[in-house]
């Protein structure tokens, strides 16, 4: 196995998540709810997160799956449902707090196999940036994964603004993972809340970052979009097309054209085509691509370094920078 192979995509549960929750989840506004075996977390008596399955916190099954796919290093997250944004503010910053311990902890079982991205209370935009710099300076993480929409509001809502700045200054990652549904629509049938609502979302998500100024204003942020950024590396031409057409909607805060913060961006590897893969590489640069896996997930790439392996029209170089010089890079300017 190669040292240099980097998995920015792997969810997870802390070790010992469910037993605090059991024990305070008062506490933090979660309660966990048994029934037939399943566990569902209850979050402030109105979402509910579930099934909580045993592999997302099995340290030993995570290990063996890395070494199976030739994977020297997960980055951990949470599974995007448990962020928690349906809690109020105090129990949200609690609970942020008490899972990234419990996270840095469990990476710290295998150092040399884990690095993590903390969760934020983006409930509260100075709270959520409070919690990123604790993540962070304290607890050595490398940056924080966060959802799409927080509790119904986007990405660029200004209630934000102390978290993007944050971010910035500490140059971590920050990993953008869909939650929810396309435009409120529940897509019952045909698994499309996942194969179309998932990248649509991501979509939405960063069309507001974009149009919102969020990334003119922060341009060194470090922003990594899930499953190869949903459809916008592949729709830039529209955008941009929409920013000269159309001003009044597009320009109130951008002073240049969209797909020039598009590249800026960088997105994981989770397309499942390697031809697809080599456009996205063609579009943003083999710098700005980075492993990903979502692990342990049924829609995810089990083998993701011979997808790299596959993608074809690519240099040794290029495809060492996506397997993990990339992610490398990342986290050692942000260690220095």
């Amino acid at each position: 196995m190669h040292r240099a192979t980097t998995d920015v995509h792997a969810h997870c549960m802390p070790v010992g998540l469910v037993e605090a929750l059991r024990r305070d989840g008062d506490r933090y506004g979660i309660e966990i709810v048994t029934r037939d075996g399943t566990r569902t977390a209850r979050i402030a008596g109105r979402v509910d997160a579930g099934p909580l399955r045993a592999d997302f916190e099995d340290v030993d099954a995570r290990i063996a799956a890395m070494d199976r796919a030739g994977v020297h290093t997960q980055i951990l997250s949470s599974w995007i449902d448990l962020t928690a944004y349906a809690l109020p503010v105090p129990e949200g910053a609690r609970y942020a707090r008490m899972f990234n311990e419990l996270l840095a902890e469990t990476a710290a079982l295998h150092p040399e196999r884990f690095l993590a991205l903390g969760t934020a209370p983006l409930q509260s935009g100075s709270h959520a940036s409070d919690e990123l710099r604790h993540a962070v300076e304290v607890l050595g993480m490398v940056g924080v994964e966060i959802a799409t929409t927080v509790d119904g509001r986007e990405l660029d809502d200004p209630e934000l603004t102390p978290f993007w700045r944050t971010a910035e200054e500490l140059g971590c990652l920050v990993l953008v993972h869909p939650y929810e549904s396309l435009a409120g629509r529940s897509l019952p049938r045909y698994f499309l809340r996942n194969l179309v609502g998932n990248p649509a979302e991501s979509t939405i998500a960063v069309a507001h970052l974009v149009f919102g100024g969020v990334l003119e204003r922060f341009p060194a942020l470090r922003v990594c979009v899930v499953h190869g950024g949903g459809f916008l590396p592949y729709q830039s031409g529209r955008l941009d097309r929409g920013f000269a057409a159309v001003p009044k909607h597009t320009a109130a805060h951008l002073t240049r054209p969209p797909s020039e913060w598009l590249r800026r961006l960088y997105f994981d590897t989770v397309l499942h085509d390697p031809a697809l893969l080599a456009v996205l590489v063609d579009i943003v640069g083999a710098d700005h691509v980075l492993l990903g896996s979502d692990y342990p997930f049924e829609m995810g790439d089990p083998d993701p370094v011979a997808t790299v392996e596959a993608i074809p029209g690519l240099d040794d170089e290029q495809r060492a920078l996506i397997l993990g010089g990339n992610a490398d890079r990342l986290v050692s300017e942000l260690a220095s």
